[in-house]
């Protein structure tokens, strides 16, 4: 029986790379000259943290960052948790944001009730942080991955293991 799983993995070599692009348009830009800019990548705790002296230059950091994420990886920014602005010594501030990795179980329900009621001849499973979805026939399974990337677009999603 044909089947294929639903998942969403980071990309952390795209990820970086986006990160040191930003990093380098940072120390380069004039009005970033003498000030604590910066933007930094911890990869054991999936967290960016954006430096600034001002939460309008935090904004122009991310205004940086985010277009560098997506052109690198598509819908990369969806995954992104922002979290609250920090201050830090003095009138200096930090905001981080969280790198989501793999579907959590409130999405992996939605998917697996997208499917189920869509009237698709498949069935779909959750499976740890993916979701399987098997069908009698490849054209099923072709038409379910359609219907998802039409119908969860708030996350960035992959269709892989696609076995016949």
């Amino acid at each position: 029986m044909p089947s294929f799983d639903i998942s969403s993995e980071v990309d952390m070599v795209a990820l970086k790379n986006a990160i040191d692009t930003a990093g380098k348009q940072i120390t380069n830009r004039y009005d970033f000259k003498g000030t604590s800019a910066k933007v930094e990548l911890n990869e054991k705790d999936g967290i960016i943290t954006l430096y600034g002296d001002n939460d309008f230059q935090l904004d122009q950091i991310k205004d940086i960052l985010l277009p560098s994420m997506e052109k690198k990886e598509p819908d990369s920014t969806k995954r992104l948790e922002h979290k609250d602005v920090q201050k830090v010594g003095g009138n200096k501030v930090k905001q981080e944001l969280k790198i989501r990795a793999g579907i959590d179980s409130d999405l992996a329900k939605r998917i697996a009730k997208l499917i189920k009621d869509s009237g698709l001849k498949v069935q779909a499973s959750i499976q740890g942080d993916e979701v399987r979805v098997n069908g009698a026939k490849r054209d099923l399974l072709q038409e379910a991955i359609v219907f998802c990337k039409k119908n969860v677009t708030d996350f960035p999603l992959q269709f892989g293991n696609f076995r016949d």
